[in-house]
């Protein structure tokens, strides 16, 4: 079915600082018996999760969700926009009841936040100066080079980089992929280390001047797997959550509703459980 696009709420403060009562959440399930709507947080990040110049919240992961909350009946939502190292803060907060935006399923997320089953499977790669003159395809490359790598704080190119022995000296955090781009861009730094979706899209967004890698070029243990976060107290909310998903994700409906995104049926989560993932990542 057609969704109808949801309206954001982005004025701060706004949501979370009416009552003391809004802010410190009840369990999911009991807001939405309580005729409250689901509050879904997710940051501007292409491709993945954004609002669009009107507003409404776009991006596959969105998408995604919102269908499979649409399949539940749920159709009261209210979306947010914050920095992408706020969403998990604010879903532990209460400020959020799920969090979007392309969350990769990590054991490290896996100890503060509950995750829904993948609902897909991607790898990451690097922004490069066209050319990509340092020949730089993967972190041991960096670390070799003495280059310069630049990644959005919280992400997990963070941890894959520190886990390959690219030290502090060697390592630049940005609050987002624009910030990224525009450090390789400005020669701060020599590559960017993104998930593919938004490398390819910053790529394009380049008029030339950027390159992306590819995705092969790095360990095979960076494919990961995304999920919809929640908290721990919401989960008899998430096993509901993980029936319609199961249902929908992989379905032509759900594929023709993210189409516009560039993602596939190659880009669908296989048969990995967020326990495996949350064991293995």
């Amino acid at each position: 079915m057609p969704m109808t696009p949801i309206k954001l709420s982005i004025a701060a403060g706004l949501v979370v600082l009416g009552t003391a009562a809004s802010a410190i959440a009840g369990p999911l399930t009991d807001r939405i018996e309580a005729g409250e709507p689901i509050r879904i947080g997710f940051s501007n990040v292409p491709i993945w999760g954004y609002p669009d110049e009107n507003g409404e919240a776009k991006g596959f992961v969105n998408e995604i969700a919102i269908g499979i909350l649409a399949e539940m009946g749920i159709t009261n939502i209210e979306t947010n926009v914050t920095d992408w190292a706020g969403l998990i803060p604010g879903l532990q907060a209460g400020r959020y009841d799920l969090i979007t935006g392309g969350l990769y399923i990590l054991n490290s997320r896996c100890e503060n936040i509950a995750f829904s089953e993948p609902i897909g499977s991607m790898g990451d790669a690097f922004i490069v100066p066209a050319g990509n003159p340092m020949g730089l395809n993967n972190y041991q490359d960096v670390l070799q080079q003495g280059a310069m790598l630049v990644a959005p704080a919280g992400y997990n190119t963070i941890e894959a980089a520190r886990r390959e022995g690219i030290g502090d000296d060697q390592l630049m955090q940005v609050p987002g992929p624009s910030e990224a781009l525009a450090a390789v861009r400005a020669g701060r730094a020599d590559a960017a280390a993104l998930t593919y979706f938004e490398a390819d899209y910053l790529a394009e967004q380049s008029g030339g001047t950027i390159d992306v890698t590819d995705p092969q070029d790095l360990p095979e243990w960076t494919l990961n797997w995304v999920g919809i976060g929640f908290r721990f107290n919401d989960t008899d909310f998430m096993e509901q959550f993980n029936a319609a998903l199961a249902d929908y994700v992989g379905t032509e409906e759900m594929l023709a509703s993210v189409e516009e995104y560039g993602f596939t049926a190659s880009h669908l989560p296989g048969d990995r459980t967020a326990e495996w993932v949350c064991a293995n990542r």
